[in-house]
């Protein structure tokens, strides 16, 4: 391996990218979280210019005009394309961005640079590409690079758009890496955009010109902005010199622990490769997920991670991995990436409990399934056939939840394939029953409901004021049908004469918890009112059965009731809050009352800015502290109106209404609440985002969550603290000290180098060569970069008067060059870019450029030196001589 491979390690990459940009007064801030902050149209973070989109528009004030970041980003698009050489779900990207500072020449003239001279890639392999109606890119490219018109290439897909419906876009400039004519198709218009390996997109820079509507109406944003993107992986690829992303250091360590427990090596058997690259890939993803607060479920976010650890159990299964193993892929993923990343340390524990309890989980339906497929095989072998039923691939996946893939793969050990299309064709008919069942069953059910409220007492409520009660059994259900008994493990509905339980309703989700009779015990998981007068419990029997007239006792879930009404009461306070605070305007749009959290919409035209979100954190937990009893009272909706009371123009009141009043806070409201604000703990706003025209939308946490959360945040300071050496209260004082040296180095550096740059040019002048008259200095100086060249050069021609400068100087692993010819001198025949050729060919490299000004470089660093020798006698042979 050479030294240029292992110099550059992920870690080094990731730095040097970001160390680049915050010496060229970049400010460098955080990775935002997987969950999206402020963009409510995609259910994880895609791109590292997601938290940048409120800077773009004007919504919010940017820290500074110019930022870089290294940003976690997670796409689901190719999550069944994830085994082979190239897909991922999650990613990181490198960025820089511009708010409004600079633009297209910069963007370009920095990632060359960056390119070129920093990570010391061949300039003759990095290609450009534009957009096709971009006229402006091509000439920056041509300026900076030195490369021809003719070979930046346009490519129509070239534009960037906004990930949901609408947001701000433009074009953009992708530079591609040529791997080598070995990895190419063989086709004589292979090139950039190519679909065959050869061309490899590296570097995306997004000109953000424009905001695009949801109808795809395209208006000039206030202010032009940069957005670049480079995946780090795709970086570590080519810098390390690796035929893919899973060959580099970022997944080498995770695939190696996993063939280790596996038994088996990393590049011996085909197969196994693929379930290595899927747990490489998706076991990373996971732990990201975990530590961001995402968690299993079967919907949103929750169900991409499910989706994903058990696609990374199966595979694990394939490589004999029959016991938990994702804590292991955990615990790698953490040491590898944690000295970035602080807060994989920091929530370490909360990772692995998450993965191990859901692999644990899916790991009995596996097993359960492997059983029933290997019977079905046997049986089928016996018969002679070759291929399973579509109909039995199926019931295994929809009866056991057992993956078609795995059926596949376990079918073709032995063998024998699966009708595939007799599986999608069982698939649609149970899609299209289903929807008619639901539609049907839903019917029903409310059909049901309906005709019995007009035989039964509407149900007591004693929730208010009690968790638990006895009371006797009025209804069943099951399918759909009003029943007389109902047995495990039958899922169903009970209906009570009275109940502690709360329907959702105003927002506040349903009550969970048991109901128990001598004979068995039903376990409610939701509760609703079908109808207005009953409330009904929905969940499944655990355990013998219930019958209906027996005396039931009825258990709420306690602490969940408590965490949903410590959240309830906060909305309360937080309404009031916002009238305050932000003008008696705003309403009420909707609201989410769930153990976990609280959401909260209300109507308003603009984002609220941070100092706002501070002030309605400090009043909501100043009323908290103030410990306000709840009062709660019964009057007609009138009376209640006229008192001050706030009522939502969604909700229907009867002539009798509940006003729940607080302090400053009365509203009209059916929900259970605290008994004294004290009792909400603490409240924190997590998040502020637009979810329609003119509405906002709070998402927030109290009591044990909000305490959570402040303790996930507290350890991700300690974290940093104990990196920069400083306590927790001077954190931002160390980092503002460490920008403040970092400032003053770059400035000495620069006065160092202007300095120095000042003596070499004030010598080079005071002797050059004369070639009929002309003064001419070709010299070999040392430079950081091909800018500071050409200051050298500029410096020079303000003392020498009418003359020819040629500069050149080791960048790296590379020459280069530049060439100056004073514009009284192109009349007599002089031009620079025809010098730069002769030059650029004694270096076996390329040179060219206008009359007066031009530039060049060659990989031959050793050849400089009698490259610049020959530069007199060029300009003699142009001049004639």
């Amino acid at each position: 391996m050479s030294s240029v491979q292992t110099f550059w390690t992920s870690a080094r990459a990731r730095a040097y990218f970001l160390q680049y940009f915050v010496e060229h007064d970049h400010l460098q801030v955080p990775s935002s979280s997987l969950i999206p902050r402020n963009d409510p149209t995609v259910l994880l973070t895609t791109a590292g210019m997601q938290q940048m989109i409120p800077y773009f528009l004007g919504q919010e004030t940017p820290p500074a005009l110019r930022l870089t970041s290294a940003q976690k980003c997670f796409r689901t698009t190719d999550i069944d394309s994830v085994g082979d050489a190239s897909h991922l779900t999650f990613f990181e990207m490198l960025g820089n961005f511009s708010v409004g500072d600079y633009f297209k020449r910069e963007a370009i003239a920095y990632a060359w640079e960056l390119l070129t001279k920093g990570y010391g890639l061949a300039p003759d392999r990095l290609h450009p590409t534009v957009h096709p109606d971009d006229d402006q890119a091509p000439i920056y490219w041509e300026e900076i690079t030195g490369k021809p018109a003719s070979t930046i290439v346009r490519l129509a897909d070239n534009w960037w758009g906004p990930p949901g419906a609408s947001g701000p876009c433009g074009p953009d400039s992708e530079i591609y890496y040529d791997r080598g004519v070995e990895r190419g198709c063989g086709r004589p218009e292979c090139g950039p955009g190519c679909s065959c390996p050869r061309f490899l997109e590296l570097w995306n820079l997004v000109f953000m010109q424009f905001y695009q509507d949801a109808e795809g109406r395209r208006t000039p944003l206030a202010r032009q902005n940069i957005d670049t993107g480079m995946g780090l992986e795709r970086l570590c690829m080519v810098l390390q010199d690796k035929e893919s992303v899973f060959d580099t250091d970022l997944f080498r360590p995770i695939i190696n622990r996993f063939a280790e427990l596996a038994g088996t090596e990393y590049g011996r058997d085909s197969r196994a490769d693929v379930a290595l690259r899927v747990i490489a890939d998706h076991g990373r993803a996971l732990v990201f997920l975990a530590a961001d607060g995402v968690l299993p479920s079967n919907e949103g976010r929750g169900y991409i991670f499910r989706r994903i650890l058990r696609r990374a159990v199966r595979h694990g299964r394939l490589l004999g991995l029959d016991r938990p193993f994702l804590a292991d892929a955990a615990d790698t993923v953490i040491a590898l990436m944690a000295g970035h990343y602080h807060e994989l340390a920091a929530r370490r524990d909360h990772i692995v409990e998450i993965l191990s309890l859901e692999e644990r989980k899916f790991g009995q339906t596996l097993n359960v399934g492997l059983q029933l497929l290997s019977e079905l095989l046997d049986q089928y072998q016996r018969k002679g056939w070759h291929v399973v039923p579509g109909e039995d691939a199926f019931k295994l996946y929809d009866t056991h939840g057992f993956p078609l893939e795995l059926t596949q793969e376990v079918a073709a050990e032995r063998g024998m394939t699966v009708d595939l299309e007799g599986f999608n064709a069982a698939m649609r008919r149970q899609q299209e029953q289903s929807k008619r069942l639901d539609i049907f069953r839903r019917q029903r059910e409310e059909d049901v409901w309906t005709r019995l409220a007009k035989e039964v007492a509407p149900t007591e409520f004693i929730g208010y004021t009690e968790t638990r009660g006895t009371s006797k059994i009025v209804s069943l259900m099951a399918e759909s049908v009003l029943q007389e008994t109902i047995s495990a493990p039958q899922e169903g509905a009970v209906l009570l004469a009275e109940t502690p339980f709360y329907a959702e309703s105003g927002g506040q989700i349903g009550d969970r918890g048991v109901i128990k009779t001598e004979t068995g015990t039903f376990e409610v998981l939701d509760t609703r009112r079908p109808v207005p007068s009953l409330i009904v419990h929905y969940g499944r029997m655990i355990e013998g059965h219930l019958r209906v007239g027996a005396q039931a006792a009825a258990a709420i879930d306690v602490q969940r009731r408590t965490d949903t009404r410590k959240n309830h009461s906060a909305t309360h306070l937080l309404h009031r809050a916002l009238k305050d605070l932000l003008g008696e305007q705003v309403q009420q749009a909707g609201s989410l009352v769930e153990p976990e959290r609280l959401r909260f919409d209300f109507t308003f035209q603009r984002a609220l800015t941070a100092a706002e979100i501070r002030a309605i954190d400090h009043l909501v937990n100043e009323w908290i502290r103030a410990d306000f009893p709840v009062i709660t009272e019964i009057m007609p909706y009138q009376e209640a109106i006229n008192s001050g009371a706030i009522a939502l123009f969604s909700e229907k009141y009867g002539d009798l209404v509940r006003v729940v009043t607080m302090g400053k806070s009365k509203e009209l409201c059916g929900g259970t609440h605290v008994s004294a604000t004290g009792q909400i703990g603490i409240y924190v706003t997590t998040q502020e985002t637009s979810i329609a025209a003119g509405v906002r939308r709070i998402e927030a946490l109290t009591g044990r969550g909000a305490e959570e959360y402040l303790w996930r945040h507290k350890e991700i300071v300690m974290a940093l603290a104990s990196q920069l050496q400083t306590g927790p209260d001077m954190l931002a004082d160390r980092v503002e000290q460490l920008q403040r040296e970092l400032a003053a180095t770059r400035r000495q550096l620069a006065q160092y180098r202007r300095e120095s740059a000042r003596h070499i040019a004030e010598e080079l002048a005071s002797r050059p060569v004369k070639i009929k008259d002309i003064p001419v200095i070709a010299a070999q100086v040392e430079a950081p970069d091909d800018q500071a060249l050409r200051e050298q050069s500029d410096l020079i021609r303000s003392r020498l008067g009418p003359g020819v400068i040629v500069l050149g100087s080791a960048l790296g692993d590379r020459a280069s060059f530049v060439v100056s010819v004073h514009p009284e001198l192109t009349r007599r025949g002089l031009h620079a870019g025809k010098i730069a050729e002769a030059v650029g060919e004694r270096l076996h490299g390329k040179g060219g450029g206008r009359p007066d000004s031009a530039q060049g470089g060659g990989r031959d660093v050793s050849r400089l030196s009698e490259a610049l020798r020959t530069v007199p006698d060029v300009v003699a042979a142009q001049l004639g001589q």
